[in-house]
């Protein structure tokens, strides 16, 4: 069955430089913000995913299309110069192959965010890849609030070793 592209939600379009919305790992003070995106971004700015439900994973969260609910995060503007390389580093991080691959735990899919101020950004949003999703919808664990942050409370230190 060939899959039907919503209007706010489109393949990725390579030469489109979007931002990126971000709401896991890759949001500010966590790991990966740490280690891909610190000092690599022009802008990082609260923003939410409609219509995205936010599931608990392995350490990481994953989303997934849901009308009527939405997943908390920012959304990312690479700094002058890094878009290309921080597009390549995090599709590899987030395991992402191409449109519609296999191989993918993610799909980076256009999709329309909303920032507080009611105003709305394109930006690319990596959501769990349709296997994954339906096995989530089937048996995961949501995440109240779609706030991967709220999961754990504040942000915590790392533990001395």
């Amino acid at each position: 069955m060939a899959s039907v592209n919503r209007p706010e939600e489109q393949p990725p379009v390579e030469e489109e430089e979007l931002p990126f919305f971000v709401y896991g790992t890759l949001r500010p003070g966590e790991v990966n913000h740490d280690a891909f995106l610190r000092g690599r971004t022009r802008s990082e700015e609260p923003a939410r995913l409609p219509d995205a439900l936010l599931y608990d994973g392995p350490g990481y969260p994953y989303a997934v299309r849901c009308a009527g609910a939405q997943t908390l995060g920012e959304l990312v503007a690479a700094a002058p110069g890094q878009y290309a390389r921080l597009l390549a580093e995090l599709d590899r991080l987030e395991e992402y192959h191409g449109p519609a691959s296999p191989l993918n735990l993610y799909e980076r899919v256009r999709r329309t965010t909303l920032r507080p101020d009611g105003t709305t950004a394109a930006a690319w949003v990596y959501l769990a890849a349709p296997e994954l999703a339906d096995a989530l919808a089937r048996a995961g664990t949501p995440i109240p609030g779609g706030d991967w942050l709220s999961r754990k409370g504040p942000l915590q230190e790392p533990a001395e070793p």
